[in-house]
Order: structure tokens, then sequence, then C-alpha cells
């Protein structure tokens, strides 16, 4: 799991993140709920020739939970306030539109975020990232919410939290760091960022918008993601206008670290059809 890009600090302007690439063409990388921005260093191989942003979700790294005027990120406010994060970090740094790459709940917020800037949208990649939470019902959501929370329930922390989760999450015969690293940056997320994310996520539905999508886009996933299942993923694509669809063999929800060569070669692809960088 080679690759390291420079952190930069949060300001009043936008969140932290690491950045790598001088170009001027941007490619702003979200994360899932697993880790934090770092987790994408062995994608990094994938951009040369690319301005490279990776945030750090408000609540998660070097990010405060909260926005500028310190308005809560739970509840209501969730997803459409990340992405109004995000508008920041792209104004923070020079961009007028960014070629957006969003991992599970990242790939939310880039749904949002084009619903709601779609100008500033140059691609999307929607990555592990369904078009809605799984279940809409209130038994659904507060099943989910008690299981997720359970280990931080039981006084085990997020480390608890991360050995619970992160082992179902792969697929078969996954690179040989992939799980030390997933679980030592779950390890390292602030609780409260933590649950921030989950209150977010279950409120998210962008399906009715998917038609709209007017960029190029590619939704890709693992073969074997218990989160983001073949049969969801494929109708995402279907509705998407024009959408590409790439299938990770034998990953799971992290195909980014499990299988890199496979996931950066499908990225690059995508990115470098696009024109030029």
């Amino acid at each position: 799991m080679n690759g390291t890009i420079p952190r930069w600090r949060e300001s009043g302007e936008g969140p932290a993140g690491t950045e790598g690439g001088t170009a001027r063409r941007g490619v702003v990388l979200l994360h899932g709920l697993c880790g934090d921005g770092a987790l994408w260093a062995p994608t990094l191989p994938a951009l040369r020739g690319f301005r490279a942003l990776a945030w750090d979700m408000p609540g998660y790294g070097g990010s405060a939970p909260a926005g500028p005027a310190g308005e809560p990120l739970l509840g209501e406010a969730g997803v459409p306030a990340l992405a109004a994060a995000l508008a920041r970090l792209l104004d923070a740094a020079g961009l007028e539109a960014a070629d957006l790459v969003g991992h599970s709940i990242g790939g939310m917020v880039a749904q949002e975020f084009a619903a709601t800037w779609p100008e500033r949208v140059r691609s999307l990649v929607l990555y592990a990232s369904p078009p809605a939470f799984g279940g809409r019902s209130p038994a659904f959501r507060e099943a989910f919410l008690a299981a997720r929370l359970a280990p931080l329930e039981a006084g085990l922390g997020m480390a608890g939290v991360a050995a619970a989760l992160l082992p179902g999450l792969l697929g078969e015969a996954p690179h040989p760091a992939a799980l030390a690293a997933a679980l030592a940056s779950m390890a390292a997320i602030p609780e409260a960022g933590y649950r921030a994310a989950l209150a977010a996520l279950v409120d998210f539905d962008r399906r009715a918008d998917l038609g709209r999508i007017a960029v190029p886009t590619l939704v890709v996933f693992g073969e074997a993601d218990p989160m983001a299942p073949f049969p969801v993923m494929h109708g995402m694509a279907g509705a998407i206008p024009d959408a590409r669809l790439g299938i990770i063999a034998n990953a799971g929800h992290l195909a980014h670290l499990e299988r890199p060569t496979e996931f950066n070669a499908v990225l690059r692809e995508f990115l470098v059809a696009q024109g030029e960088a």
C-alpha cells in the first residue's frame, strides 16, 4: 500500500485532506465510512498527470465535524451539508469544476453535489455507492444503526467497530495489506464523526435524480460487495444516461485496497477517456 501525498490543514474555506500533482485538472477523491483520505494511497498511481485531492470528510481525519458556522452535520443536514463542504473545498483549491471519485458515502456526497452544482462536475465515478440507503422503513434504519453502533455502545471504541465490520466487507484473496490498512484507518476515525456519517447515510435518497446526471459517469463496484450488490449497481448504471459499468472481479466493498491494480486500470481508463488532464 505505497503512495503518500502531502496533507493540507483545514481552513475556514474547506476541510482538511491530502493533495498530489500540479496539473490543472483536479480529481477529488471522496472516501467511505471506513477511513479518511489517506486510504486512497493505492489509487494514486492511476492519477499521474492529474491534480489529486483526497478530502477528509467533515468529522474524519483533520476535518471538524461541523460547517464553518458550527452547523451540525447530523440528521436532516447530513449529506447536503457534506456536499456544501465539498463546494468549499473546490473553492479553496481554485477549481471551478472537478472529476469526482466517490466511494460508498463519498459517492453519495458526489451524487448530492452533482444534483446541486452540476456545472461544477466534469465527470463522476460512483464507486460501491448506491443511489439510496438500503432500507426505507424505520425498523430497518433502527436495526442498521444498532448493529453499526453496537461496538461503541459496548465500550469497544472504533477499533471494535472496525474489527466487527471490515472482515465481512472483503472479497476473495484480497491484497495482503488491505485489511490491515483498513483496520488501522477505521480505528483512528473520531467516534463523533462516524456517528454523524451514519446519521447522514440513512437519510440519503437520490434515485429520482439519476436520469438527470449529464456528465460522463462510471459506476464501479466489487463483484462480491455485500453493501453494493450487482442488481442495485447494474440498475443504477442503467438509469444514468450513457453510464459505464465497471466490475472488479472477486473484490468486496474495498476494491481499491483489495485489488488496486485492477481498480486503478478501470479508473484511469475512464478518466483519460474524458480528455486531456
